[in-house]
């Protein structure tokens, strides 16, 4: 009989991505819960360097570096934002578009600046996530989802992080940063790619 994942490890300390993550696995009342947890001991822990081209080598990466670390499974994610009118850019460099200590309004005014001028399909953006699953060095799963949305003239709303202010998700005609957080999880690049990991957990032969 096999074993049921009670508690993950996450491999992050962005307490923005722990507060979703956390808040996904209690949205999904008719399965049994998932305690999520970051890394104990996550800032004495040996660094893992994101080198990677893809966000899938970065998040694979991170899981099976971390999961070394602790008896409990392990997931870590990358995920990012990809303009291809920039080539791709912000893309696995997200986080660093910027600069290595930049706040996120940098790095979204940072972007604004690179699209000034472009229009119509130019504006073209999707936010990608990829999350690994490993356990004590040894990968049990990857997993990624996206999704589509414009890059809007001017940041508007004021929940979210990252990019948010800016991502126009044309479903609900508004940005990331302005929809509730019941609403973002719902819909967000992270919250599709992270339900296929929870079904994983409960059930490993009923994922693809």
């Amino acid at each position: 009989m096999k074993m049921r994942i009670t508690q993950l490890h996450v491999a992050s300390s962005n307490p923005g991505k722990l507060r979703e993550y956390r808040e996904l696995s209690d949205a999904n009342a008719s399965r049994p819960s998932v305690e999520i947890e970051l890394l104990p001991g996550f800032p004495d822990v040996p660094g893992y360097e994101e080198n990677g081209s893809t966000f899938a080598e970065n998040a694979a990466g991170k899981a099976l570096h971390y999961s070394r670390f602790s008896a409990q499974p392990v997931f870590a994610d990358d995920s990012g934002l990809v303009v291809p009118a920039l080539g791709g850019e912000p893309g696995v460099r997200s986080a660093r578009y910027a600069g290595p200590h930049a706040a996120d309004a940098d790095r979204y005014r940072k972007l604004l600046e690179a699209m000034r001028g472009k229009t119509g399909e130019d504006r073209r953006a999707r936010f990608v996530c990829v999350l690994a699953l490993a356990r004590q060095g040894r990968a049990m799963a990857v997993f990624s989802d996206a999704v589509e949305g414009v890059i809007a003239e001017a940041p508007r709303g004021e929940g979210g992080f990252g990019y948010d202010p800016v991502f126009h998700f044309e479903k609900l005609g508004c940005t990331y940063a302005e929809i509730s957080h019941k609403q973002k999880n719902e819909y967000s690049h992270r919250g599709r790619c992270f339900r296929k990991l929870l079904q994983f957990v409960d059930d490993p032969d009923s994922v693809p």
